[in-house]
């Protein structure tokens, strides 16, 4: 395993731990899913890279789009849950009243 290879996938194990133990807000387990899709956007293009085709070269950007499309749901979110709870608190939702 070289190094990049390392770093890719001890950044997404890193996001994914951080998503299983750090769950207290709704904004840190968000950063978390931001920090795994990163990852996995890094790991697409390195992969891309080293096939040295060019079919494979727009994945990475549909997955940035993606991406990208998810944080600003998870933003809209977060500002509706703060605005009718009045906090970020996941253990102060509730799914039934929702």
């Amino acid at each position: 395993m070289t190094p990049v290879h390392f770093a890719f996938s001890s950044a997404f194990v890193l996001g994914l731990t951080g998503l299983a133990f750090h769950r207290a807000h709704l904004l840190s387990a968000l950063l978390c899913l931001e920090a795994m899709m990163l990852s996995l956007f890094i790991a697409l293009s390195l992969w891309s890279l080293q096939l040295d085709s060019t079919s494979f070269s727009a994945a990475p950007m549909f997955l940035l789009a993606f991406s990208a499309c998810e944080a600003s749901v998870g933003l809209a979110l977060l500002v509706a849950v703060s605005r009718t709870h009045g906090s970020d608190r996941l253990q102060s939702l509730n799914l039934l009243r929702c």
